[in-house]
């Protein structure tokens, strides 16, 4: 019966128990030749050792390879970074040049750990100057910045994986927006949007479901986002919460006609005060309040009554503007109060937008789109890491639905 390894971390303990750390200073342990060196040193080349017994099939000076048409061949010297540190190894050869290392690759100058500590650097915003004069300055490790923008490209192929994976079948609620990103086209520098949508699954967690780059922000582009969306397996939006851009709830229900749309209030008020005077901001944007904090559709309708009534004569496009799009403006009274917060402003996007524009203001222009879908991967990457919990109140937004929508709910629920 083969016996049963030992645990990892008991591993590590009995090797800990067998170092006297007594009397060791800091450059010791964690200098240019200290302790930690040594062992990361010594633990490559262990792994190396133990890669090579198992492509050969026996261990070193065992009698077991003779005549087996391969064997050990001496060793060539190697530096590699591992982790925030340079070290040189030795890695065993073989005599057929057969034996294709996994620990450090044969052309592999860097361990995946040191790897990903560049990828996480960039993710957070620094360019790749700054990223090598980080690692110069805190580690002294020297890293050109070509080897850097090599390691960062290889996200690449993760991203076209993301932006085609299927999706679930059906959304409760679905957040459309855009951002502006700078970038170079034909020698010049352009402004792009960025289309994002964020997702609320069943559990009431959210996902990003994907990004698309174009010149323009315009419905028809949306229409053709939708349209991807349902090709990656979406069939069923209840809520689509957009902002106020024109024809976008129907670009909307063109692909999905079911799909109720709520347009953000935080838009329509920003549009609204555009062009109020200073001095009547304050009164306006509290008239508005009261319509779009009303208890129920009714109030709110009374409200917009009363806020022409004291407004028309000076800004009469606001109401206008309230009551030709007010069959997209009013799905939220249908939900109780905690679940009107979470559909009737893009916050949650509105938020994710916010992280994505700090990974991006250090830079005024990216070199092409492909560096742009780069960062900005990671940077969604990073913020889905957060969204462990479901929003709140989540479990009396599936009960409303299913009172609103009651052919429309999964079956697992």
């Amino acid at each position: 019966m083969a016996k049963e390894k030992e645990p990892k971390n008991e591993i590590v303990e009995k090797l800990l128990d067998q170092i006297d750390f007594h009397g060791l200073s800091q450059e010791e342990v964690l200098g240019k030749d200290g302790l930690i060196k040594t062992l990361t040193k010594r633990v490559l080349e262990r792994a190396l050792e133990s890669e090579m017994d198992y492509h050969l099939g026996y261990e070193k000076h065992s009698n077991s390879g003779d005549r087996s048409g391969d064997s050990r061949n001496g060793y060539s010297s190697k530096k590699v970074i591992a982790e925030n540190r340079e070290v040189e190894i030795r890695v065993p050869r073989d005599r057929n040049g057969s034996f294709e290392p996994a620990v450090v690759g044969k052309y592999q100058k860097r361990t995946p750990l040191f790897n990903d500590q560049i990828i996480s650097l960039y993710a957070r915003g620094m360019t790749v100057r700054e990223i090598k004069t980080h690692l110069e300055e805190i580690y002294g490790v020297e890293v050109s910045g070509e080897l850097i923008s090599r390691v960062t490209d290889a996200v690449i192929e993760d991203v076209g994986q993301w932006r085609t994976r299927p999706l679930d079948s059906s959304y409760p609620i679905v957040f459309l927006d855009a951002l502006r990103v700078n970038t170079r086209q034909d020698g010049k520098s352009i402004s792009k949007a960025l289309y994002i949508a964020l997702g609320i699954d069943w559990d009431g967690r959210k996902s990003v479901l994907g990004m698309w780059l174009a010149e323009t922000e315009g419905a028809k582009f949306w229409a053709a986002v939708l349209t991807e969306l349902r090709n990656r397996g979406v069939q069923d939006i209840l809520i689509a919460c957009t902002d106020g851009l024109t024809g976008f709830p129907d670009a909307i229900r063109a692909v999905f006609p079911d799909t109720h749309v709520q347009l953000c209030i935080v838009h329509m008020v920003r549009n609204s005060t555009r062009y109020v005077s200073y001095k009547d901001l304050k009164k306006v944007c509290g008239d508005l309040k009261k319509i779009y904090g009303a208890p129920t559709e009714e109030a709110a309708c009374n409200a917009l009554e009363d806020f022409g009534s004291t407004w028309d004569a000076k800004y009469p496009m606001i109401r206008k503007s309230w009551e030709s799009r007010w069959n997209d403006l009013n799905e939220f009274f249908n939900y109780p109060e905690p679940i009107r917060k979470v559909i009737y402003t893009t916050n949650a996007i509105e938020s994710l937008n916010s992280r994505l524009r700090k990974v991006t203001k250090s830079r005024s222009t990216f070199p092409t789109d492909d560096a742009i879908y780069k960062i900005m991967y990671l940077a969604l990457t990073n913020a889905a890491k957060k969204w462990t919990m479901p929003l709140q109140n989540w479990g009396q937004a599936v009960n409303q639905f299913s009172i609103l929508f009651p052919d429309r709910i999964p079956g697992v629920l």
